[in-house]
């Protein structure tokens, strides 16, 4: 038996033989494994993918493809999918050349059940390492580009990722609430990519997509019957990570009582399943107005609300934090550089001056598109704006010196001694400033420096 109680015990049978196919799948549920059977090699290549977490095992001599092919197949898809091959004594030739290709190992016909499992058992380990490096991999990567996601030296962003931290230390579930285009799902996998759950999967559920057909295929999923395959749900694939629900108050209300039901429970039956599957799920779900004024419209159940709301996050619109503005205006022309592969531009005075003076009602979403024209060289902002009061001369002259202070302290990190050598203002001067547009040196200052 394995040891390891996290490591997915599942195995693909493929044998043309239906009656060894049959007594194979017993024995290796009887052992505890999640055992898929399939009469063919053909039919046994529906939905398998580089993701797909489980492990084959396949006869050799089977009519159309056999499994040599079917192998070379699999090999082509994901070298590092485990693939087994049973051989008769005229098969081994063949199996010798599979492994040398990179076949996980052949098993020569008859075997015990004791050998066969112990073969699985290494295999299934094995593929279980694959897929958790990968995903650390795949993590790492995420967070890096989370993390630069993350940009900001106002108060309101340190604040921000010291919450962040704190609430991925302490676990639980939680509730986000910002307005649209404010980083919420951002905020959301820095929490799970911190914690202690990262190793483990982060769903991503955009709840305004589901109805009643599509919650019982995504979120439950399906067990093998007849010609059907086994369907890992959203809940499965979530088990001991972090389920987040993007706008939950936009999920219909009878299935928001679903919800509660199946999160309480721990516990859930994917559909033709014979027994419950666990379920250890932290919740985060996220909202773009009041949750009180949610609950009180009948948006948001008051069962579901109770249950996230132990803590709340605010997330700031970015017209609160204009002291960033520069920062992730610069991070976003990189970023979209990168893409386009295109050299940003420098800024011009008429994009510094939008930059301080717009209200950025789309936030992050609006300034990334605003980055991407700047890149492309396309005027975004030529027509006068809608309902939008326009800035008399002298306010849109101080925005913009209040602009080039907070770049010249931003430079210097900090040193205020630096900051007017590179504007070229005399002290006094420099510091009036300061007072003026209520501009503190040390608020660009990195933690260490104090």
């Amino acid at each position: 038996m394995n040891d390891d109680p996290d490591t997915v015990r599942l195995v693909r049978l493929v044998d043309d033989d239906t009656d060894l196919l049959a007594a194979q799948t017993q024995a290796l549920r009887v052992a505890g494994f999640v055992a898929q059977p399939y009469a063919s090699a053909e039919a046994a290549l529906d939905g398998l993918t580089p993701d797909w977490p489980g492990v084959v095992l396949s006869d050799v001599r089977m009519p159309g493809m056999d499994g040599f092919a079917f192998f070379q197949r699999l090999h082509q898809m994901d070298p590092e999918l485990p693939v087994i091959l049973l051989t008769g004594h005229a098969d081994v030739p063949m199996a010798v050349t599979a492994l040398k290709q990179g076949a996980y190992d052949f098993l020569s016909k008859p075997l015990g059940a004791d050998q066969l499992a112990a073969a699985l058992n290494r295999a299934c380990q094995s593929r279980a390492l694959v897929m958790e490096n990968r995903t650390l991999r795949r993590e790492r990567q995420e967070s890096f580009a989370e993390e630069t996601r993350l940009v900001g030296q106002s108060a309101v962003m340190q604040h921000l990722r010291d919450s962040i931290a704190r609430l991925a230390e302490a676990g639980g579930d939680l509730l986000i609430v910002g307005p649209g285009g404010s980083g919420k799902e951002t905020v959301a996998r820095a929490i799970h990519r911190q914690s202690p759950r990262r190793v483990r999967g982060f769903v991503h559920i955009a709840c305004e997509t589901l109805d009643d057909a599509r919650f019982e295929a995504e979120f439950l999923g399906q067990e093998p019957g007849g010609r059907q395959a086994r369907i890992a749900g959203r809940l499965e694939k979530a088990h001991r990570g972090t389920l987040y629900l993007d706008g939950i108050d936009r999920l219909a209300p009878a299935l928001q009582a679903r919800l509660v039901a199946l999160i309480e429970a721990g516990e859930f039956w994917p559909m033709g399943a014979a027994a419950p599957r666990p379920l250890d799920l932290r919740v985060i779900a996220s909202v773009g107005a009041e949750p009180e004024r949610l609950v009180r419209d009948g948006g948001l159940r008051a069962d579901l609300y109770y249950r996230l709301s132990g803590v709340v996050l605010q997330l700031p619109a970015l017209a609160d934090r204009r002291e960033d503005m520069l920062d992730l205006f610069r991070h976003f022309m990189l970023e979209a550089g990168a893409r386009l592969k295109l050299h940003a531009p420098p800024m011009s005075p008429a994009v510094r001056a939008r930059l301080s003076s717009h209200d950025w009602p789309g936030n992050l979403r609006e300034l990334r598109q605003f980055a991407e024209a700047h890149v492309l060289g396309l005027p975004a902002f030529d027509a006068p704006e809608p309902d939008t009061p326009q800035q008399g001369l002298a306010d849109m002259v101080q925005d913009y010196e209040s602009g080039l202070i907070r770049e010249a302290l931003r430079l210097a990190g900090g040193n205020a001694t630096r900051a007017m050598e590179r504007l070229q203002l005399p002290r006094k001067t420099f510091y009036d400033k300061l007072t003026r547009h209520g501009i503190k040196p040390a608020d660009y200052r990195s933690p260490e420096e104090g």
